[in-house]
């Protein structure tokens, strides 16, 4: 095998979602959620990529209320746990209770937190141990995967 093939193929199953032996409450065909969703939201919660920073609107928001899934509607977050990161994606310092699932990403030659959702799957973005008090996390999340509800 070339070393060109050998390369491609090696990061084509690095773009590739490790979703083998998940199950999630919704499931949707891959049809149906390129149906449902943006190319865009797709590419960030299927294919588990990442929108470029400072491009949502999201990440300005500073009203009460709860951030929910795209996917499937399930409440994620409270705004009250939201804070500015500065990083260019809106940051949470904690998800609401059984609201979200993580596992490592192992992409890009280093080892992450990824966090998606635990009733769809849709990827979310990625913990990191870098966050405010009193939990010490940033969840850095993409603003495409949410929807903002104010209260």
């Amino acid at each position: 095998m070339k070393r060109r093939t050998f390369l491609s193929l090696g990061a084509a199953a690095l773009a590739l979602p490790a979703r083998a032996g998940e199950s999630f409450e919704i499931t949707r065909t891959q049809a149906e959620w390129r149906a449902m969703l943006s190319p865009l939201e797709y590419k960030v919660m299927r294919r588990e990529g990442t929108e470029r920073a400072f491009s949502s609107a999201l990440n300005d928001e500073k009203r009460a209320g709860i951030y929910h899934c795209r996917g499937c509607d399930l409440p994620l977050y409270d705004a009250a746990a939201k804070y500015d990161s500065g990083t260019g994606w809106p940051s949470f310092r904690q998800a609401l209770r059984d609201a979200v699932a993580t596992r490592p990403d192992r992409g890009f030659l280093m080892v992450r937190t990824e966090v998606h959702c635990r009733r769809c799957g849709s990827h979310l973005g990625h913990v990191f141990d870098d966050g405010p008090p009193p939990t010490g996390k940033r969840h850095c999340i993409n603003g495409v995967s949410l929807v903002f509800r104010p209260a």
